[in-house]
């Protein structure tokens, strides 16, 4: 397995983050080494910043958390956010037009931000928000990421009922096979979940609690 750290996007999301716990997320983030930082775009500069030459990833959140704007203002975040030095987009689908199975809208609307992403290098996590979706919902958004040339599958936002569960994780796991990475986020607090949505599958593991965690793996 790679090293636990490597699997971390260390994430602050919460409407009322200051500049200050971006900093503190950033330079724990150097710190240990985490993949990643998650932060709303408004933050990606101040990111890019505070980890310029170092190896960690500057990821954005589009969309968030309700996926329900319209693609063009996706678009012009994404591409707000990849100027600013973003490399990777955690994108909301529009949960209410998967469950209308407007699937050509879903694609669409994927499509159009990983061909934003893509001008910058970037890549495309799409968020899922599998606790409002049945598994049959959930496998169609996979096939429509995959379709759309996204890199990542993601779970949850963080901010609806429930976050990821290995269930979740593993049918995504197994509808994306290895075209797709799959990222689980939400609720993730400690090393045995942590543990157990990498035997699942997940590939990257978004959490706020990442420090913690990883302290948790080296007692």
């Amino acid at each position: 397995m790679e090293k636990l750290n490597r699997y971390f996007d260390h994430t602050v999301l919460k409407p009322e983050a200051t500049e200050a716990d971006v900093t503190k997320l950033c330079k724990e983030a150097k710190e240990y080494d985490f993949f990643a930082v998650c932060v709303n775009s408004c933050y990606v500069p101040l990111a890019k910043k505070l980890l310029d030459g170092t190896s960690v990833q500057v990821a954005a959140v589009v969309g968030f958390p309700l996926g329900a704007c319209c693609t063009e203002a996706k678009v012009f975040e994404t591409e707000w956010a990849c100027r600013e030095g973003a490399k990777e987009i955690d994108m909301v689908i529009h949960v209410g037009a998967l469950k209308e199975k407007r699937f050509d809208y879903i694609k669409k609307d994927i499509s159009e931000v990983v061909a934003a992403a893509m001008e910058f290098d970037a890549i495309v996590k799409v968020i899922l928000e599998t606790c409002l979706l049945t598994d049959e919902e959930i496998v169609k958004a996979c096939e429509l990421a995959k379709e759309a040339g996204a890199a990542f599958v993601k779970t949850s936002t963080g901010f609806s009922k429930d976050g990821a569960t290995a269930h979740h994780v593993a049918l995504m796991k197994k509808t994306v096979g290895d075209e797709l990475q799959v990222k689980a986020s939400g609720g993730i607090r400690d090393l045995a979940k942590t543990l157990a949505m990498i035997e699942a599958g997940a590939d990257r593991i978004g959490a706020s609690a990442s420090v913690e965690i990883y302290k948790e793996s080296m007692n």
